[in-house]
């Protein structure tokens, strides 16, 4: 930021001290507003003045569960990676190595990654402040760095304007926000003079906020291959199509006849039910003084905005070092959506079983079958994820007889002998999809990996033009023949007729040492996860820029054990 912001200022400036310059940075995020923030009334605004009705207070009944537990939208998103888009230390450090790998077009990757990641002040109008970055707004004082810190909040979803939903116009972050200051809620016969009085909004019936294609607006997202000038390739890359994949799958609700697994993606990510599995029916609002309406009466459905993902690694960054990264949420509201994440991981998300033993004196064989329980592919989204099979063979003596999978304390995956896999490294060959594993240095791992417009692997988003390997788990009813086959499509599994939509079966071949066939065995398989695979944050921590370093420092310190999904036993 200052070093920015001193190239703008005459050469006699430069000698300014770090205090003084942090200073000077206040009084001109201070300042008065510009153009675009003067332009009243705004069509958003911060989730604070929607707190007013919509979070709990001790006095008020609303929004709470059966049981009585807290549910209010505002308490529960501001633990989220929704709430804290923009203040996600690893979307930082992603972003700052695609533009210092891409400088050219600086403005252009700020202003794309800032639409999803910072859309309040995306719709209002980006301003750098005369600093030459567009990032500049997440650390700035001002009514529009305000706006831009505070992620993806209430205005933005319940804004949208139906009218280019699901259609191709709407993805990349191409959502248009209604033009009438009307917020959009799936209840009837709401009171509108609460929120007209307060906020200048106007709450109003439309059961769009509860389709799918609402969330595909951010979550489906193309990037061009660029080359180091900043060229256009020709390219596009389906960077992230959770949207797509759940288009193309048996859990899509928008088809005419929809299947009994038909859900959309608020089913699963903002659950109707509490934690008991009672159906929520509550009062969506309390008056400002903090007790209830009398006119407001149980609602449903009270869909719970808790935005149940997979990244317990980044909110876990977020807890422990939520001042330096400016939270506002509480270390118990990211600790239970670090929970939920975990609770949703381990039971909603894949199966594991073990089936067809073999044994001789020199060999085992069996495999594993794993199952997709989620609407998309697993893992979904942003190629930084990962998750593979953890494999032990051990005697009744409990030693070790064959290993594949496991890892160090770092979350790097390790051999037989405990070394590390040469895909663990930066610049290591991409370990490929495997039908047969046979030796603890080949591991089952269901990942994407891009490659480059000459075929080379890459890291770099705005390098990638194809995936050289996308072995994530199909979601259950994919098929080639659907019109959203090719941009969800699988790459490098061909020969593998185990793969299937919903599942794939893994076989093992295990050699055994000399041992008496009465000896009793055990398989203990694991399927296990990062949000971060080892080797994605080894090839970013190739690149230095402060906010590569700043990610480093908290990945240091973080608990990189991997998630357990499922797991088996025999």
């Amino acid at each position: 930021m200052f070093i920015a912001f001193s190239r703008s200022l005459p050469s006699v400036l430069a000698a300014l001290t770090h205090a003084a310059l942090s200073s000077l940075m206040l009084l001109l995020c201070a300042s008065p507003a510009t153009a675009q923030e003067a332009d009243e009334p705004h069509p958003v605004l911060t989730a604070n003045n929607c707190a007013l009705c919509h979070s709990n207070a001790p006095r008020a009944a609303a929004m709470r569960d059966a049981d009585q537990r807290e549910i209010s939208p505002h308490g529960l998103w501001s633990g989220t990676m929704m709430a804290n888009s923009a203040r996600d230390p690893l979307w930082r450090a992603v972003l700052s190595a695609e533009i210092a790998a891409t400088p050219s077009r600086q403005r252009d990757i700020e202003a794309t990654c800032l639409r999803c990641h910072a859309p309040m002040a995306s719709e209002v109008g980006l301003d750098d402040h005369t600093t030459g970055s567009l990032l500049h707004l997440l650390r700035c004082n001002s009514p529009l760095g305000e706006l831009a810190i505070d992620g993806v909040s209430c205005t933005i979803c319940h804004g949208m304007d139906p009218s280019n939903l699901g259609s191709d116009e709407s993805y990349s972050g191409g959502y248009v926000l209604d033009d009438q200051r009307r917020l959009f809620g799936p209840h009837q016969g709401v009171v509108t003079r609460p929120m007209q009085m307060h906020v200048g909004f106007t709450p109003t019936y439309s059961d769009h906020v509860t389709s799918s294609a609402l969330c595909g607006t951010c979550h489906t997202l193309e990037t061009e291959a660029l080359d180091p000038e900043g060229n256009d390739l020709g390219a596009v890359l389906v960077e992230q199509a959770p949207y797509l994949e759940w288009l193309n799958s048996a859990f899509n609700d928008e088809l005419d006849a929809p299947g009994p697994l038909a859900a959309s993606c608020q089913d699963c990510h903002m659950p109707k039910h509490d934690s008991d599995g009672t159906p929520i029916e509550t009062p969506i609002a309390r008056n400002p003084g903090g007790r209830d309406f009398p006119f407001a009466k149980p609602r449903q459905p009270f869909g719970q905005h808790a935005f149940v993902g997979g990244n317990t690694l980044v909110l876990s960054m977020l807890r422990d070092h939520g001042e330096a990264l400016g939270v506002k949420a509480t270390t118990e509201a990211l600790d239970a959506t670090i929970a939920a994440t975990r609770n949703q991981l381990q039971t909603q998300t894949a199966t594991l079983t073990i089936r067809e033993f073999n044994r001789s004196a020199q060999q085992l064989t069996f495999h594993v079958d794993i199952g997709n329980l989620t609407g998309h592919k697993f893992p979904t989204a942003h190629p930084t994820r990962r998750a593979w099979l953890q494999v032990l063979v051990r005697d009744d003596d409990g030693d070790l007889l064959f290993a594949s999978g496991r890892t160090n304390a770092r979350g790097q995956i390790i051999d037989g002998a405990g070394e590390l896999l040469p895909s663990e490294l930066a610049g290591g060959p991409i370990e490929a999809h495997h039908d047969v594993v046979q030796a603890s240095t080949q591991v089952a791992t269901f990942e994407s990996k891009m490659g480059d417009i000459h075929g080379e692997p890459t890291h770099l988003l705005l390098r990638g033009a194809s995936y050289l390997k996308d072995n994530r788990l199909l979601p259950l009813g994919w098929s080639a023949d659907h019109a959203e086959a090719g941009r969800t499509a699988t790459a490098g599994v061909n020969g593998d007729d185990d793969f299937l939509p919903g599942s794939d079966r893994v076989h093992y071949v295990v050699e055994l040492p000399d041992i008496s066939p009465d000896q009793q065995l055990t398989v203990d398989v694991a399927l296990l996860y990062q949000p971060l695979g080892a080797r994605w944050a080894a090839e970013l921590f190739r690149h230095d820029t402060p906010e590569v370093e700043r990610f480093k420092t908290y990945y240091k310190t973080a608990n990189l054990v991997p998630e357990v999904v499922a797991t088996a036993t025999r």
